[in-house]
C-alpha cells in the first residue's frame, strides 16, 4: 500500500504526531520520551522564539490510514546566515521498520526543502542546540537520557542507504564517583583558584538565580559555543524563554558558577538529577499523574544518577583547569545527594579538551551519536 505524507495542520494531527512514539517505543526499556507540552510548545510558532528566525513544518506519513511514521522539516535561517549553507534539516523523526517510510519521509523534507532553494539536507538536527540533536549509533541498551534521542538500529540503516553520510559526531560519557576525589585534583583545583583568583558561586536560590546569574550564564553559552557544529546565538527572546520556563525547577546546588576577580562570570555548569525514569513512568504526559514521577525525582528521592546538560568555560580561560574546580564543587553535593554517576550527554569528538578531561576520573564511553548530511 502506498505512503501518504501529510502536513501536521490540526491539534489532532499533532496529538497523532506525538503517540506515534509512544506506540513504536512501549516496548523499549531504554527510550525516554519528550513531555509532550514540550513538542506542542516547540513546534508551536507561537510559544517558541525560535519561529523568529526559524521555519519549520511537521508531517506524518500515513498508510492505511494509520500513521506509520513523522518528520519535522526545519530551516533556520540564522543558521544557514552563520554558516553559510543552505541546509534544512530534519528532526523528531521516527518511522516503523520499513525502509520506504523512511524515505517517503525525508523526500519529503528534500522536496520542502528545495521548494524554499535550500540545498542540503542535515539531521536530526533541531531549532538549536537545546532540542534533541543526533542519531544515536551505538549505546542502544542504555537508557537515554531527557535530553538526547533514541532510536533503533534500523534507523541508521535506513540512513546510510539513504545515502546520508557524517557530517558530525558526538560521544557520552557514563563518569562514576569515586568514594573520594583524588588528591591531586583537589590540590590542582585549589591551585588554579588561587593562581586565576577565581571563586565558584552557588545561587541561593531560584530567584537569585534569574535576577543575577541566569543572563550571565546564556551570554557565555553564545561566547563559549559559538564555534560548535550547526550553533547559532541565542536571541534574548529564547535566552528570557528558558530562563522563565526551566530556572525555577533547577536544584541551585547542581549549577557550579565561577566568577573571576572582575566579577566576570567565566566558567558554569549546568547539572539535574535524571528524570530519564520518571520520565519514562509518565509516558511523557504531565497528567495525570506524570508531573508527580518528576517532582520526586528532582525534589524527593533522586535517582543514582545526574546529567550534566552543559559544561561552558570561557575561550580564554579555556586549558586551564576550571573544568576541576567545578567537579571539585559539585563532588560534595553529589555525594550528599546520593549520586553515584554521571552523564555527561553530547560531546563532540572534535572537543579534544573536554574529551580529555574525563580521563581524570573513571568512566566509559557509552553512547556514539551522529548528525547526517547529504546534498540534494
Amino acid at each position: 500500500m502506498s505512503i501518504t505524507i501529510i502536513p501536521v495542520q490540526t491539534k489532532r494531527q499533532m496529538n497523532q504526531f506525538i503517540d506515534f512514539t509512544l506506540d513504536l517505543y512501549r516496548d523499549c526499556p531504554y527510550y525516554v520520551p519528550e513531555l509532550s507540552i514540550d513538542t506542542k510548545a516547540t513546534l508551536d510558532p507561537k510559544k517558541n522564539p525560535a519561529f523568529d528566525f526559524c521555519r519549520a513544518q511537521p508531517m506524518l506519513a500515513m498508510r492505511d490510514g494509520k500513521v506509520v511514521g513523522r518528520v519535522v522539516a526545519l530551516i533556520s535561517d540564522r543558521v544557514n546566515e552563520t554558516w553559510g549553507h543552505k541546509i534544512v534539516r530534519f528532526g523528531w523523526i521516527d518511522f516503523i521498520e520499513d525502509y520506504e517510510v523512511c524515505k517517503a519521509l525525508l523526500d519529503a523534507v528534500c522536496a520542502w526543502g528545495k521548494e524554499r532553494g535550500m540545498t542540503r539536507l542535515e539531521g536530526p538536527m533541531g531549532f538549536t542546540d537545546f532540542d534533541r540533536e543526533g542519531a544515536l549509533t551505538w549505546g542502544y541498551d542504555r537508557i537515554a537520557t531527557m535530553a538526547t534521542i533514541y532510536n533503533y538500529p534500523y534507523y541508521i540503516d535506513y540512513y546510510k542507504r539513504y545515502g546520508l553520510t557524517s557530517g558530525a559526531d558526538w560521544i557520552e560519557n557514563l563518569v562514576s564517583m569515586p568514594d573520594e576525589l583524588p588528591d591531586r585534583f583537589v590540590k590542582m583545583a585549589e591551585l588554579i583558584a588561587e593562581r586565576y583568583k577565581l571563586r565558584v558561586v552557588f545561587a541561593k536560590n531560584a530567584s537569585e538565580m534569574k535576577k543575577v546569574h541566569a543572563k550571565p550564564i546564556f551570554a557565555l553559552l553564545n561566547q563559549c559555543y559559538a564555534h560548535l557544529y550547526g550553533f547559532t546565538q541565542l536571541s534574548d527572546k529564547q535566552v528570557d524563554k528558558y530562563v522563565a520556563d526551566y530556572i525555577s525547577f533547577a536544584d541551585m546546588s547542581l549549577i557550579p558558577l565561577i566568577y573571576n576577580e572582575q566579577n566576570e562570570m567565566v566558567g558554569c555548569a549546568l547539572l539535574i538529577p535524571s528524570l530519564a525514569k520518571a520520565m519514562v513512568r509518565s509516558h511523557g504526559k504531565l497528567f495525570p499523574f506524570g508531573w508527580w514521577h518528576i517532582i520526586k525525582s528532582l525534589y524527593i528521592k533522586n535517582d543514582d544518577t545526574m546529567e550534566f546538560l552543559l559544561i561552558a568555560i570561557r575561550p580564554d580561560y579555556q586549558g586551564k583547569g576550571l573544568n576541576a574546580m567545578m567537579v571539585s564543587s559539585l563532588y560534595p553535593v553529589a555525594k550528599r545527594k546520593g549520586f553515584v554517576k554521571a552523564e555527561t550527554n553530547c560531546e563532540l569528538v572534535t572537543n579534544n579538551k573536554m574529551v580529555n578531561f574525563w580521563n581524570h576520573l573513571p568512566h566509559e564511553v557509552h553512547k556514539h551519536r551522529t548528525a547526517f548530511i547529504k546534498d540534494i
